[in-house]
């Protein structure tokens, strides 16, 4: 009983300095956005600042077109996330669902492209992108990300776990393929859905590489791009800095903090079938 104890404050304590690593930076980010320049060198450090300057979020918005940024990287995510949730209800309701010749080959070789590099698709994307004169246009930030192996696979297995039973009584009542898969699969399937729709808005908000490539103007760059630039203009200036990391950043995590029982729901049943 006592060994049990002494583990059970080892896990705790592991787990509460896991907690404090992890947001630690975030805290200090946050606190040093409303700081002002002469307490950020201030030792020893404060976490909690004298006054709550928010005049540099003001100032972060008068030196570079956040607003433009914050509107290209909204309608980027939400093209990019809503496109990849359409696709990946497609092609897993028929490689789950829909008998045909060559399925299970088709989709070995698909799940054989997610062994590839990312990095390694930038340069045909790009020479494909530039032959459709697309460059430095908002069309070249999401067409190539509209579908996802990695989250077709997801939705699969999820789908897996619906009894096959419900599609054959579905079929034997004169209900279509794609009836059954919006009234019965996509409804069962929400949490899945929703890890699949928030790991796309995480991954489309923070991408960086691929915009700053597409973008050679600041009427088309997001807020990840926008922020190497505003780097050069704002120097040793980390509160402003800090100010703009926050603005890119709280968004996501309280759309996190908001989803977070769908996430681990969804993450859960999808591993259940293989």
């Amino acid at each position: 009983m006592k060994k049990i104890k002494i583990l059970n404050v080892l896990s705790y304590t592991i787990l509460i300095a896991g907690c404090v690593i992890t947001l630690l930076p975030f805290i200090w980010m946050l606190s040093t956005s409303f700081k002002g320049s002469g307490e950020i060198y201030i030792l020893p450090p404060k976490f909690i600042p004298d006054t709550f300057n928010w005049g540099n979020y003001n100032e972060v918005f008068n030196r570079v077109p956040m607003k433009t940024y914050f509107i290209n990287s909204l309608v980027v995510t939400f093209i990019v996330t809503i496109g990849t949730l359409i696709t990946s209800i497609l092609a897993a309701f028929a490689f789950s669902r829909i008998q045909f010749k060559g399925r299970d080959i088709i989709f070995a070789i698909l799940l054989g492209t997610m062994m590839v590099p990312g990095e390694m698709l930038i340069a045909p994307n790009f020479v494909t992108l530039s032959k459709l004169n697309l460059i430095n246009t908002r069309p070249a930030l999401y067409i190539p990300w509209l579908a996802s192996v990695s989250s077709i696979f997801f939705v699969r297995q999820f789908f897996l776990t619906v009894p096959e039973e419900l599609y054959h009584a579905a079929k034997v009542d004169g209900c279509s393929d794609f009836k059954y898969m919006i009234k019965i699969m996509v409804p069962f399937s929400k949490p899945a859905l929703i890890t699949v729709g928030l790991l796309k808005i995480i991954y489309s908000w923070n991408e960086f590489l691929w915009p700053l490539l597409m973008t050679s103007t600041p009427d088309k760059r997001t807020l990840p791009v926008g922020l190497t630039n505003f780097m050069t203009e704002a120097g040793a200036h980390y509160n402003l800095l800090m100010a703009y990391s926050s603005i890119v950043i709280i968004p996501i995590i309280g759309i996190y903090i908001f989803l977070q029982k769908y996430i681990m729901s969804g993450v859960t049943r999808a591993g259940i079938k293989g």
